[in-house]
């Protein structure tokens, strides 16, 4: 069986009713009256929006301005730095040339008084060498085996030599003089003698 259909749900009165009395010119119209409110709030609005654009602009602006002056002063403190940087290694170095500087002439200064020590200490050295030398050869610390033979054993030797052939030549110079003196007598007593006889002859 098809079921009847619900009747609609009327709900029971409650408390009282009333009425309302609406006189001549109580009612107004809507689209007449709302006109002037709908101005008055889309000027509002319209308003309020160019405001807040204004001030979203104000704000890209100020963001803008911002991000400018950030990266403005990210560029100085940038070149600060590399300026800074540059000043710095231009007194590192030179630094570094003032002391390579103070090292060559600390250098030169050493090797100059080395130079000057090394020489004065080679002339010393060898005048004194020399002086030792002669005083010890002179002292006899330093004899030649050598000299020494020639000095006390061949010299003496050839002094004994010479002076035995000096003897000889002597003795043969004194022997030759007595000979030519007696060959001068002879031939003088032969002239003598013959010198008489001629004297007798003639006689």
């Amino acid at each position: 069986m098809d079921r009847p259909p619900t009747p609609k749900y009327i709900p029971q009165k409650t408390g009282r009713d009333a009425d309302t009395q609406i006189n001549e010119g109580d009612l107004f119209r809507f689209d007449e009256a709302i006109e002037p409110i709908l101005e008055v709030m889309v000027g509002k609005t319209m308003e309020q929006a160019v405001l807040e654009v204004m001030q979203e602009e104000e704000l890209e602006l100020l963001r803008e301005q911002q991000l400018e002056f950030e990266q403005r002063r990210k560029e100085e403190v940038l070149e600060t730095q590399r300026l800074e940087s540059t000043e710095k290694r231009k007194y590192e170095e030179k630094e570094r040339r003032k002391r390579q500087e103070a090292e060559r002439i600390k250098r030169e200064k050493e090797t100059r008084e080395k130079l000057q020590a090394r020489q004065f200490a080679k002339a010393y050295m060898t005048n004194l060498e020399n002086r030792v030398f002669s005083r010890l050869q002179d002292e006899g610390w330093f004899a030649d085996r050598v000299l020494n033979e020639v000095e006390l054993e061949f010299y003496p030797w050839l002094m004994d030599e010479v002076d035995k052939e000096l003897d000889k030549k002597e003795k043969a110079r004194a022997l030759v003089d007595d000979l030519i003196r007696q060959v001068v007598r002879m031939n003088a007593a032969r002239v003598e003698q013959s010198y008489r006889m001629q004297q007798g002859i003639q006689a």
